[in-house]
């Protein structure tokens, strides 16, 4: 089926303060839009939760190169920058 390769991280992205969330909510559709144009890119959804302040984080790639590709990418991208001190809880399979 394809499946060997591919690298999925799921988890939540949670702020803990007002300006945190408006960081998020204003670069996020960015951020999506980018990542789901990367060549390795499968699927890429980060969606509010009942929790104004969470998100849920579902990524898939097409492999560990891909996923690395996207981690250096956002590593200097605007939304790492915005989004630097909030807090992430990932699990990631697959690497």
């Amino acid at each position: 089926m394809g499946m060997s390769g591919e690298v999925t991280l799921t988890g939540t992205l949670t702020c803990t303060c007002e300006e945190d969330a408006i960081q998020v909510r204003a670069s996020l559709p960015e951020h999506i839009a980018l990542t789901r144009a990367e060549a390795g890119c499968i699927s890429f959804d980060v969606l509010s939760t009942d929790d104004p302040m969470v998100w849920s984080v579902s990524e898939r790639f097409v492999d560990a190169a891909a996923f690395e590709e996207h981690q250096a990418r956002t590593a200097g991208s605007d939304w790492s920058a915005r989004t630097k001190g909030i807090a992430r809880a990932y699990k990631i399979e697959g690497m």
